[in-house]
């Protein structure tokens, strides 16, 4: 958490000169590290990382659909491009924020880490489960990126496409593997199955609660999101035709003054 809070402080202090620090943003960047501490931290981050398949789900779930936009939200856009200057990322990040492939690099990431191999392998020590936090991060960030980017030319702007966008990326392919989770007859998860119960609750049962987690989860995340999109473009729309009924402004003066010069009473 410091790892996060302390440079973004640092960079606040640093700001070019003329731009005043927004504090919406500084209030965004905060809650999303509250998010990130509550999933990483106990008990939700002991439960998820050694006992219930279900409290993993839902790790993911804040990580993805909570922590990594409001971070993007937080972050202005003169400090998001000192980074990517910096650490000469500008041009990764703008492939990886294309649609496509911010869309594909996610739903990689989600199926590879609940792969049985990727949770009882990286579950079982801390490391692991660190890298697999890290990765859910970073993935949620990604898919996010072509909608909320704090860099304007990183972010889609048709809002049909940002609708589309969202319903496949975060709302049809992740229901592909909440299936299985949810209609498996036995468990697929090694360390869950063998870890000690909790309030007596089975393994096939956290499992199947895991897979309607995730399939349930974020359905008010991202209809909600594409709500405000659809009223955004609404406006949007209703302001270009306001525009467009406008009448057309006077004819220019060089055509009176030609008139003027010619007619032999002025």
């Amino acid at each position: 958490m410091l790892c996060l809070v302390i440079p973004y402080f640092v960079f606040q202090r640093r700001a070019p000169k003329g731009i005043e620090n927004e504090g919406s943003q500084k209030r965004f960047f905060i809650l999303g590290v509250l998010l990130l501490w509550v999933a990483t931290d106990w008990p939700l981050g002991l439960l998820g990382a050694s006992y219930l398949a279900s409290a993993h789900m839902l790790q993911f779930l804040i990580y993805t659909m909570a922590v990594a936009p409001i971070l993007l939200l937080g972050i202005p856009e003169w400090m998001a491009r000192r980074l990517a200057g910096r650490m000469r990322l500008y041009r990764l990040m703008g492939r990886c924020t294309q649609p496509v492939v911010a869309g594909l690099l996610f739903n990689g990431m989600l199926i590879f880490s609940h792969s049985p191999w990727a949770v009882d392998n990286l579950r079982a020590t801390q490391f692991g489960s660190f890298a697999m936090d890290f990765l859910w991060l970073i993935g949620g960030l990604l898919v996010w990126a072509p909608l909320v980017s704090p860099i304007p030319e990183h972010r889609m702007t048709s809002y049909p496409g940002r609708m589309a966008y969202l319903f496949l990326a975060l709302g049809v392919i992740p229901a592909v593997p909440a299936g299985f989770l949810t209609f498996a007859s036995f468990p697929l998860y090694a360390i869950y199955e063998l870890a000690p119960r909790v309030h007596g609750l089975g393994a096939t049962t956290d499992q199947q609660l895991a897979g309607l987690v995730m399939k349930l989860g974020g359905i008010p995340i991202v209809w909600g999101t594409i709500v405000v999109l659809m009223y955004r473009w609404s406006e949007a729309s209703r302001a270009e035709s306001a525009e467009a009924r406008l009448p057309n402004p006077p004819t220019s003066p060089s055509g009176e003054l030609h008139q003027s010069s010619t007619d032999p009473d002025q």
